[in-house]
């Protein structure tokens, strides 16, 4: 196995720092303080990282064709202009669900943005995996969800990975791109004792997955099939999500956790709620933009 380090460049201090994904135009990583209600555009060349505070917890913040961000919030999808700050709510598919939000979400190489729901109190299986289409309506794929997290498609489109955090696991789903739609649920492999609960996921180039390991102090990089190829290190150890970013989409850019530290922990993990980079070795694909 491969061991790999992780510099911090953001000393952000965040709560619950979650979501990364790369804007190629800007040059920035997008990314959310849930438990602080902030969505974050960190600039590397600079060093800068503007907040915007969104009121609602942001569980995702997602980047759309038209220069703005589509948010998941816990209080459904919302619209944020950059500009002005705006706020513009589009569909809360769980309106009669006032304890869930939503965490983590990813959009399809068709435009449309994936995202769970879970249980603001953890509570098992009151989640839901949804789609928001182009036309800004919401489709359930399916329910019985209790920390939904990481998502990732294989290059041919056909396949789709998927994690809710408790199982352990890395599922993996036929994918049908055209309707956007899955099936046939079944168990890719589940994460080895001692490496925490698997968060945030994205996928590389070589088809190779990349997980954050909460508890588990850093984001390993497996064979679909389950097989440890490499393991970051990170100086925390709740490690929450990473995505490819970068000028040539070679870095790897990670988030973490503070929530649950102590005064001791605190001091012993100073870095806790920082964002993080590592350069891999390999590249993964361009992100995608909403197009509604």
């Amino acid at each position: 196995m491969q061991t790999l380090k992780a510099d911090c460049v953001l000393d952000a201090k965040a709560v619950l720092g979650e979501g990364p994904v790369w804007r190629a135009e800007t040059q920035d990583l997008v990314w959310v303080d849930i438990e602080s209600a902030r969505v974050c555009c960190f600039y590397p060349a600079t060093g800068e990282n503007k907040t915007w505070d969104v009121g609602e917890k942001p569980g995702l913040a997602v980047p759309a064709k038209k220069g703005d961000l589509i948010l998941g919030t816990s209080a459904g999808f919302v619209r944020l202009d950059l500009a002005s700050g705006e706020l513009s709510p589009i569909i809360d598919p769980e309106q009669d669900l006032p304890n869930n939000r939503f965490n983590d979400g990813k959009v399809d190489p068709e435009g449309r943005l994936w995202a769970g729901t879970m249980g603001m109190n953890e509570a098992p299986n009151v989640g839901s995996l949804y789609r928001l289409n182009r036309n800004l309506s919401a489709d359930k794929l399916f329910d019985q969800v209790s920390i939904s997290n990481g998502m990732a498609w294989t290059s041919d489109h056909k396949t789709f990975y998927y994690i809710d955090s408790p199982t352990r696991r890395v599922d993996v789903f036929d994918c049908d791109m055209a309707g956007g739609s899955v099936s046939n649920r079944r168990t890719a492999f589940e994460l080895p004792s001692g490496m925490g609960y698997p968060d945030g996921m994205c996928i590389d180039n070589e088809g190779m997955l990349w997980v954050a390991l909460w508890q588990g102090w850093g984001v390993a990089r497996f064979e679909p099939g389950g097989a440890l190829l490499a393991k970051v290190e990170v100086p925390v150890e709740c490690v929450t999500s990473c995505c490819f970013g970068g000028e040539n989409w070679d870095e790897l850019y990670i988030t973490t956790s503070s929530r649950d530290l102590d005064r001791t922990g605190r001091a012993e993990q100073p870095l806790a709620g920082g964002v993080f980079r590592c350069k891999p070795g390999v590249s993964g694909p361009p992100t995608n933009l909403f197009l509604g």
